[in-house]
């Protein structure tokens, strides 16, 4: 059975809990502004989501609508456990209410876990593949970036022994790639540049 945290709707009282994680202040100060935010809205209890999720199943708009909003807090509890592994703060919460908005919409009350545990589990999954999407965004970029620095290496040691700038297909040869490889790399290169210069 999913663990599920303690729901905000199902504390007493209106505050908003702080919890320090060392090395992050920037990052937690934004999460503790959305938080802030989602303070003047009720949370939802487990009570009034298994009631509202049953209607929401059944086509009522109102519930769903408000299963949504009462569950906001939730999700921002959920995903402050993902902060610190290089996705911001805002990205987090976007994609945890991306979760709950479809975890709302196809949840079903007869054939899933109480919403609290459904809920829990697409927010989870969802920010955990946001991760590591980035993560594999990020390596893709060090390596390409790893190649580019190669061929300007290369073209700069190549101009001096030939003085002259080396045509692509003696670079092709020299870094043992393609020659569409290297003008991909160039292309890349330029780009970059043009990236940096608007």
């Amino acid at each position: 059975m999913t663990h599920v945290p303690e729901q905000p709707g199902d504390r007493p009282g209106p505050s908003v809990r702080r919890r320090k994680v060392r090395g992050m202040p920037k990052e937690l100060d934004i999460f503790q502004m959305y938080m802030e935010e989602m303070a003047a809205i009720e949370a939802c209890g487990r009570e009034e989501n298994a009631r509202l999720a049953e209607a929401a199943a059944g086509g009522d708009d109102g519930a769903r609508n408000r299963l949504v909003e009462g569950n906001l807090r939730y999700v921002l509890e959920l995903s402050r456990d993902f902060l610190g592994r290089g996705v911001a703060a805002g990205d987090l919460a976007q994609e945890a209410n991306l979760a709950l908005l479809l975890a709302a919409a196809e949840y079903d009350p007869a054939a899933c876990d109480p919403f609290e545990e459904f809920l829990a589990g697409r927010v989870k999954d969802a920010l955990t593949e946001t991760i590591k999407r980035h993560q594999t965004e990020e390596k893709a970029g060090k390596r390409i970036l790893e190649r580019v620095n190669m061929l300007q290496d290369v073209s700069k040691v190549m101009a001096e022994e030939l003085g002259r700038e080396a045509t692509v297909p003696e670079l092709a040869e020299r870094l043992k790639m393609t020659e569409d490889e290297v003008r991909e790399i160039m292309k890349t290169a330029l780009d970059a540049l043009h990236a940096l210069g608007e």
